[in-house]
């Protein structure tokens, strides 16, 4: 059930309404002995599709309109909607490598190991009923590129599944380019549940701690201020939010506390810290006439998208057998901007999936309701690992836009090669996947910047987890949203089995 209102306690309340926060709130209330309330922020716009606003809905494109922050750089981009940034994203799901895994269960322990996660892979993928890239929607660009890959002897591979370099399409949560976002994938039974309280349009203000244990939860819902209070509570506010939220508690780097005027609860250098991100540089193309007829004959057929297709590629420094890139050929209308009827935009984009820069998320103030401060540092390591990657990337993007398969469909590449650009010129031409992990990150008990246990037990309390993309120590090699619906399955039963 939906409500504004809340009794005196809960049993678990999961802060946050994203990805995780859905998979939380319906795996924990299926047991009828549990009382759960899940707070979200933003908008809950019910159970049924047809009263949910057509632009939240639209596939097709990236809704902006239920975001933190109007009007923000490109990398602070979040859903404040019930289904977080599954409500605002590319409706794209792809696995990492097993490198990935290795990272994770050395932070983690064996629960994060490819083995032990691939059952929950496949329980959410089926939740959320993902599917292929279906054949009409398939472009003449998209098909151009999935055949420039092959000359140059890339593999077709499963995308949402382990292995190694190769192209392929991604598995999509949407259907006739209407976007199931997981709200959709996880709330539509469980609403009706008299053990699961859905409180929307109520911001997380801060926590209450004393002696090791969360006492209440602050929110804010219509300008008051009331306090909600459980046994256990489960913090599922993503990468930005989630450390915002700790911080605000005086859980944190003591001395970046005390700036903010937070009084300390529990000194956790880690929060805020190793913000991780995936960059990317855009290289675009010139449309021919034929490939903009073809596009718009698409786009009037309705199945026009950016792009169903990408390659997992490997720099000079990746490991053997891994990937540390994704080259993204989009042909479409501009992600930014518009163009004149019948004019599209033709590029390809290199990613960089592995990075070794960190950023942070940092208070400006203790006020929840202003702006953080999120530095996602691109670029900015100090060995130059990341520049070298997307140079190598970059000049994947020249060779694929010189296959005979692209150069049918665009013009040559013009000026000065992307690849040979300047570090700086490189950094400020850098865009986003919108992958941020890391600012909660899981790790041992001898590393001092970690956050959470495997578990997401929040060190030094008792009743408190993360359980999001934050506490992901590296970023995976592949779109997140599919890595934090599993992992979130995988935690949800673990909390299930020690309740």
């Amino acid at each position: 059930m939906t409500d504004v209102s809340a009794p005196a306690g809960y049993d678990t309340i999961i802060l946050g309404g994203g990805v995780a926060g859905c998979v939380l709130a319906a795996r924990l209330s299926e047991d009828p002995g549990r009382s759960v309330c899940l707070v979200e922020a933003g908008p809950d716009y019910g159970p049924r599709q047809e009263d949910w606003p057509q632009k939240v809905l639209n596939a097709r494109a990236l809704p902006r309109d239920d975001v933190w922050e109007r009007r923000a750089p490109v990398h602070r981009i979040r859903g404040r909607v019930l289904g977080g940034s599954s409500s605002i994203n590319g409706c794209w799901n792809t696995w990492g490598s097993a490198g990935d895994h290795a990272e994770w269960s050395r932070a983690g322990g064996p629960a994060w190991s490819a083995a032990r996660m691939a059952p929950f892979r496949r329980r959410a993928a089926e939740r959320m009923g993902l599917r292929t890239v279906p054949e009409r929607e398939i472009s003449a660009w998209t098909r151009g590129a999935s055949k420039g890959a092959a000359e140059l002897g890339y593999q077709e591979v499963d995308m949402a599944a382990p292995g190694g370099p190769g192209y392929g399409g991604p598995l999509l949560n949407a259907v006739d380019g209407v976007r199931r976002n997981a709200a959709f994938g996880y709330l539509e039974d469980a609403r009706s549940r008299p053990n699961l309280t859905i409180l929307a349009g109520a911001t997380v203000d801060r926590l209450a701690v004393a002696d090791g244990r969360v006492r209440g939860v602050g929110i804010v819902v219509d300008g008051r201020r009331e306090t909600l209070v459980a046994d256990s509570y489960l913090l599922s506010c993503g990468t930005f939010g989630s450390p915002a939220v700790l911080l605000r508690s005086g859980i944190g780097p003591a001395a970046q506390l005390a700036e903010a005027g937070v009084r300390t609860a529990i000194d956790l250098p880690g929060v805020g810290a190793n913000l991780t991100d995936q960059p990317g540089v855009f290289v675009p193309l010139a449309p021919t006439a034929e490939l903009n007829a073809s596009l718009a004959a698409k786009e009037a057929e309705g199945d026009l998208y950016v792009s169903r297709m990408l390659i997992r590629a490997a720099s000079e420094l990746c490991p053997e057998g891994s990937w540390d890139l994704h080259i993204l050929p989009t042909g479409g209308p501009p992600l930014f901007g518009k163009l004149p009827a019948g004019q599209y935009e033709a590029g390809i984009s290199a990613f960089l999936m592995k990075p070794a820069s960190r950023g942070r998320v940092r208070l400006l103030s203790a006020d929840p309701a202003d702006a953080l401060e999120i530095d996602p540092a691109f670029f900015s390591d100090p060995a130059g690992h990341d520049v070298a990657v997307i140079r190598s990337g970059l000049g994947i993007v020249e060779e694929l836009a010189a296959t005979a398969s692209l150069k049918a469909l665009v013009g040559p590449l013009e000026g000065h090669p992307a690849r040979e650009l300047s570090d700086q010129d490189l950094r400020d031409r850098a865009g986003t996947y919108w992958h941020p992990v890391g600012t909660c990150a899981m790790g041992t008990a001898d590393d001092p910047l970690a956050v959470v246990d495997g578990g997401g037990r929040v060190r030094g309390t008792s009743n408190l987890r993360v359980v999001d993309a934050s506490i992901l120590p590296t970023v995976p090699a592949s779109n997140t949203q599919l890595p934090v619906l599993a992992a979130a399955e995988m935690l949800a039963e673990a909390i299930r089995g020690q309740a």
